[in-house]
């Protein structure tokens, strides 16, 4: 019987005009399907003028420049519609979908539903929930003692996983699915016989218990940033924008 690592996944991925998933804004997106390892994926892309400036330091990451977006670039409302209809066909056909560092991408993307929509990433997820695989999550629980950054590129790194052009959408998400499959086959003995849905539940616990440990990390440094417990999707803010 195929692991659930070696059959089909998708994946999920942004860029975005900065990191506050409540007020900056998603200028590219990538889905990602592959019906197993080794096969030709299948890649849907979007690129996004987002209505606000695009500031340097975001540009200088993902080489979206504000002209380039504003000629190329479609309007946020439908591809906000489009994006969300994609994951929910991918939650309905059962692929665990691959989004690293979830929290992140899936707020983003709720947050723009929000704003051009009216909705929300949950309703359009509502007959079809989707299977989470965080790479990220699933690295620090499995090696948690293994020192160093755990960035996309040093997963890539570390699990000998080929990433080609960092911070472009599609390529991120191709390569967060490679190492999903590469953390699976590593420590095969303690995932193979969870089920996407129980590893789904596992790692919002597991994600939880990894932000009380770095909220105390702070706390000692004597810093006072907070770290959000909230795994795949941080609960909607009033304030936000």
């Amino acid at each position: 019987m195929t692991c659930w690592y070696e059959g089909p996944l998708a994946a999920f991925d942004t860029e975005t005009t900065g990191v506050d998933v409540e007020t900056d804004r998603i200028v590219s997106a990538a889905v990602v399907v592959q019906q197993g390892a080794g096969t030709r994926p299948r890649i849907t892309r979007w690129l996004v003028n987002p209505g606000v400036p695009v500031p340097e330091e975001s540009t200088a990451v993902h080489e979206l420049t504000e002209d380039h977006l504003q000629r190329y670039g479609r309007w946020p409302a439908p591809v906000m519609e489009e994006i969300a209809r994609d994951l929910a066909e991918q939650g309905a056909a059962g692929r665990p979908i691959v989004v690293m560092n979830a929290p992140f991408d899936l707020t983003v993307l709720d947050r723009e539903l929000r704003r051009h929509r009216a909705s929300s990433l949950s309703r359009y997820l509502e007959g079809s929930p989707l299977c989470v695989v965080d790479p990220r999550v699933l690295d620090k629980h499995l090696d948690r003692y293994r020192k160093g950054r755990r960035t996309l590129t040093d997963l890539c790194a570390h699990y000998e996983v080929e990433l080609a052009e960092a911070h472009d959408a599609a390529a991120d998400a191709q390569a967060a699915l490679d190492v999903v499959r590469a953390v699976g086959r590593r420590f095969a003995a303690r995932l193979e016989r969870l089920s996407p849905a129980e590893l789904h539940t596992l790692q919002a616990v597991w994600h939880a218990a990894q932000a009380r440990g770095l909220q105390a990390w702070f706390a000692k440094s004597g810093s006072p940033e907070a770290v959000d417990p909230a795994w795949p999707l941080r609960p909607e803010l009033r304030t936000a924008a």
